[in-house]
């Protein structure tokens, strides 16, 4: 039986650290397009392209990870990485007194955020597996992702009134704030990190290294499954990211205000489910409820896609695609990453994150700009149907692997457990203990 995390104050001031900066998020990603819109009249390709520039350095991650692995001091470079945000979203809010803010500027701002964003995930694995005991992985899990959704109910709401009294690009300066108050409550923290294993050879080259974690992946039963899903889930959401708010818009004549109740109540789901994540692992086991959590998060897209009848009845539906949707891609998450803690070397796991997110977040546009040429070429309605299909189908990828048999995150987790061939295992490939 773990200790309780409430009682962790490294964990705690690492929560709340994490949380702020998630708020802080909220904003931005409310004030910077609004920034682009309302004060630089940008185009929507402009726009677009910013969001793009974001998710663009994720192709480098499988490098960047690579040169983290080799770095003792990850607390230092998530410090770094928090700073360089702020230190970045900063130059909006003085160029605005200025006077001289450009779309460049903009532009220039979404890459070193993106990429900051990346060293910190690439650090933030090895850190975190450190930070909390593997007993507690999927509760600290739970909690990070309570706070991320809660971040998403009252977020925008916070960030439009900012924007509303303030301008958007004063607006961002909270969220620079919000990196500075993680990176000081992350600097704090009385954590040891252990020294880099050594065996006394040379080091191979960074690009080698890149390679080994991606081969790592490949050929890792569990991982290979695990990125095949997250791959081809991230795909086709994305496919139905930018045609959702624009469907509901024209096709279903939900208002603005109407919209945002509705993604509101997409956020309560994820709140819910970030909650009662650990109790259905504890019944369900591990590896279900991320089968789980892979068909109830593309799934309810279908729900918007045949949305119709009286406005309340259209209203409704997208309201509780959302909120099952958000619900299923916290019962996804929290145990996913839970799970790729417990089966990853101390070694690679900078290497393996930035592998993922190389694969998993590089797809992430073109399903954007498949969504858009299907809605083009056949209608939103189709191409929603498309996602949520090709979505759900995701699951296969997980039942072609050991990861249903995962019951729980045993103690003596180790890397190479396969799980396969075996009627009920945990990760480690021993007899799994039954559901409590």
């Amino acid at each position: 039986m773990s200790a309780s995390l409430w009682r962790d104050r490294p964990f705690l001031r690492f929560w709340a650290g994490q949380s702020i900066s998630q708020f802080g998020d909220r904003i931005s990603e409310l004030a910077l397009p609004l920034t682009a819109v309302g004060l630089l009249h940008a185009s929507a390709a402009q726009v677009a392209l910013l969001t793009a520039l974001i998710w663009t350095p994720n192709l480098l991650a499988i490098l960047l990870g690579a040169w983290v692995d080799q770095q003792r001091r990850k607390r230092r470079l998530l410090v770094v990485a928090d700073v360089v945000r702020a230190l970045a979203l900063g130059t909006l809010p003085v160029g605005y007194l200025l006077g001289t803010v450009t779309i460049a500027q903009l532009y220039a701002v979404a890459v070193v955020i993106g990429a900051a964003a990346v060293l910190f995930n690439s650090a933030y694995s090895p850190f975190f597996a450190h930070l909390v005991p593997r007993s507690s992985y999927i509760d600290a899990n739970s909690k990070l992702s309570a706070s991320r959704s809660a971040s998403y109910v009252v977020g925008p709401a916070i960030g439009g009134v900012l924007v509303q009294l303030l301008g958007a690009p004063v607006a961002v300066l909270t969220d620079a704030l919000s990196f500075l108050a993680s990176a000081l409550l992350v600097g704090r923290l009385p954590i040891s990190e252990p020294p880099l294993a050594s065996d006394g050879t040379k080091q191979p080259a960074m690009l080698a290294r890149a390679r080994q974690g991606l081969a790592f992946v490949v050929r890792h039963p569990v991982l290979r499954g695990a990125l095949g899903c997250c791959t081809t889930v991230n795909f086709f959401t994305f496919v139905a990211a930018g045609l959702t708010v624009l469907f509901a818009s024209r096709t279903l004549g939900l208002s603005a205000g109407v919209i945002g109740l509705a993604l509101g109540a997409g956020a309560t789901g994820g709140l819910l489910g970030a909650v009662l994540a650990p109790r259905v692992s504890r019944r369900l086991g591990v590896g279900r409820t991320i089968a789980l959590g892979a068909v109830l998060f593309p799934a309810p897209i279908a729900l918007i896609a045949a949305a119709q009848g009286p406005l309340w009845a259209r209203a409704t539906t997208l309201a509780v695609a959302e909120f099952l949707g958000g619900a299923g891609v916290m019962l996804f998450d929290i145990h996913l990453n839970s799970l790729q803690a417990s089966v990853i070397p101390d070694g690679m796991r900078s290497r393996v994150s930035g592998a993922f997110s190389t694969v998993n977040y590089g797809i992430r546009p073109a399903g954007a700009l498949l969504g858009g040429l299907l809605g083009t070429l056949v209608g939103i309605r189709p191409a929603l149907l498309v996602a949520a299909v090709g979505g759900t189908l995701s699951v296969l990828w997980l039942l072609a692997s050991p990861i249903p048999r995962i019951r729980s995150l045993a103690s003596d987790v180790v890397a190479s457990g396969d799980g396969r061939d075996r009627p009920e295992t945990n990760v480690a490939g021993q007899p799994a203990p039954t559901a409590h």
